[in-house]
């Protein structure tokens, strides 16, 4: 058996996101596309025989706050023998709070490397079931694919074609609180529901329901969408605070790069997870 492993876990942009209604129960349903992209955390498991579940490299985070260690837990109770344990080490790449996905993807991964390392033997369906308690985002990692996302993002469509892109990415210096702009009452919260169709014959159409919002309230932000928008259509991915714009792969990014305003990263879309690989090969 393998007794180490080294997997990038991937972010995610959201081509669009538009908030279509509001449950009963307060959740909001959504559409939104979401792109894998080759910007990467990594996840070292090394198997362990003495029950331990040990998360190091989020050492400032709660262990209960912890999604790599929640998962882990969640898949506790399918062990094949009850005294597997692993060590999970995590090098962060992706920033926190960025509407990058970080977090929901190294529950995904954890997920999807201990149901293999600890031979739960569960099918895709039953550890999309588990990710959906996790967090909205964590199905689409388990998932491993691009995908046009309704409901509160837990009805998923795979799209295995689109085409492939280059992205440039600001990361203002500032942290969005997601329930600050949910709570705000000028969010748009009744765009009408659209199809993947619609999007492909006028992608421009398609907006982020957050972006005023993130704009007028987090001043950092509007001057990463004044920054990009002299380059392209910059966009707000999830909530914030990450803007983005697509990007031809002859521009010369040299100046874009160094006169950044903040933090910048070159990001390439990906047809799939990086995740699925390294499961396939246990």
């Amino acid at each position: 058996m393998i007794q180490t492993l080294h997997v990038a876990s991937p972010a995610k942009l959201n081509l669009f996101l538009h908030i279509t209604g509001r449950r009963e129960n307060g959740y909001h349903e959504l559409q939104t596309i979401f792109q894998l992209i080759d910007l990467c955390d990594e996840l070292s498991f090394q198997y362990n025989e003495d029950d331990l579940i040990q998360i190091k490299g989020l050492d400032h985070v709660e262990l209960e706050n912890n999604l790599i260690y929640r998962a882990a837990m969640q898949l506790k109770p399918f062990r094949q023998h009850g005294t597997m344990g692993c060590h999970i080490q995590l090098k962060k790449t992706i920033p926190m709070g960025a509407g990058l996905g970080g977090g929901s993807s190294n529950a995904a991964t954890t997920l999807l490397v201990l149901n293999q390392l600890w031979q739960c033997q569960l099918s895709k369906t039953q550890l999309m079931d588990i990710a959906s308690k996790l967090g909205a985002d964590v199905p689409i990692f388990v998932s491993g694919h691009n995908a046009w996302a309704e409901g509160i993002g837990e009805k998923i469509t795979p799209l295995y074609s689109l085409p492939k892109k280059r992205y440039i990415i600001l990361k203002p210096d500032c942290f969005i609180s997601t329930q600050s702009l949910f709570s705000q009452k000028t969010l748009t919260r009744d765009s009408k529901p659209s199809k993947f169709a619609a999007y492909q014959d006028n992608p421009s159409n398609f907006g982020n329901n957050f972006e005023p919002l993130a704009r007028q309230l987090y001043p950092a932000v509007e001057q990463a969408f004044q920054y990009l928008n002299q380059y392209g259509q910059a966009k707000l991915t999830g909530t914030g605070a990450c803007v983005f714009i697509e990007i031809a792969d002859d521009l010369d990014t040299t100046k874009i790069l160094k006169q950044a305003p903040c933090t910048v990263y070159v990001a390439h879309s990906l047809n799939h997870s990086p995740v699925l690989d390294y499961v396939n090969a246990l």
